[in-house]
């Protein structure tokens, strides 16, 4: 069977790095091993320590390249970095004040973040033919919002409605941080400590519910995937007319 690219959404934390080494190794049932893989990288605008993720991808690579053997041909990687930041003001910043009693008056400021990389990963995806887009969410997790099951199976038909598949295939086995930790050390990678970027809002409460997710997903995936093809086609107008920037008279 030929072999196919495929993309992972990386932050360089644990779980994206459990992915990568899956994925490169090939030990891992659903994830097949690829011809290339694209690591993701998605700057929104409003994080720090810019140097961590790329300095954990280099010495993942080079402790897994060692590991592959002689006459396995290694993947080629490359990560990139891909800007959200714009899409994520449109998707929540520019009118939350309007967007949140629509949604029971709840914090989606994360689940509209993750939307936005997923927008730009199904575009990247689309561009280089890319196929398969994995995300490393774990439902130890899952009182982040946007590692909830509705935002996956959203997301997921999402990304399908483009001809890219989006699967999330540890999610029941990294169930447990000590799963995870031990899964990479297994392979000689780093375990502990910090290796993505630190983002404003990455412990921000918020006491949404499955359902008011899914409202707000209903509400604006349709405008993600016009985005999408807007920007597909080149009509750069018609996208700042779909997302006017707010403060606004």
């Amino acid at each position: 069977m030929q072999k196919q690219d495929i993309a992972i959404l990386y932050s360089g934390g644990r779980d994206s790095l459990a992915l990568y080494a899956l994925a490169t190794l090939g030990n891992f049932k659903g994830i097949p091993r690829p011809e290339q893989v694209h690591l993701l990288h998605m700057l929104n605008g409003m994080s720090r320590f810019h140097d961590l993720p790329r300095n954990r991808f280099q010495l993942a690579h080079s402790i897994l390249s060692a590991q592959s053997g002689p006459g396995n041909r290694f993947p080629q990687a490359q990560m990139v970095e891909l800007d959200c930041g714009r899409l994520f003001q449109a998707f929540w910043l520019d009118s939350y004040e309007e967007l949140m009693p629509m949604f029971g008056g709840k914090n989606l400021v994360c689940v509209a973040c993750k939307l936005a990389m997923h927008t730009k990963a199904v575009i990247y995806a689309v561009q280089n033919y890319v196929p398969l887009v994995l995300a490393g969410y774990a439902k130890r997790q899952s009182f982040y919002p946007e590692q909830t099951g509705i935002f996956m199976e959203k997301i997921a038909e999402f990304s399908q409605g483009f001809g890219i598949t989006t699967a999330f295939p540890l999610y029941h086995e990294l169930e447990s941080e000590e799963v995870a930790r031990h899964l990479l050390e297994d392979y000689g990678l780093p375990s502990t400590g910090g290796g993505e970027r630190k983002c404003l809002f990455c412990q921000t409460k918020t006491t949404c519910s499955q359902e008011e997710i899914g409202q707000y997903l209903d509400y604006m995936i349709p405008k993600a995937a016009r985005y999408i093809e807007l920007f597909l086609e080149g009509k750069h107008r018609e996208i700042a007319e779909l997302f006017p920037p707010g403060n606004r008279s």
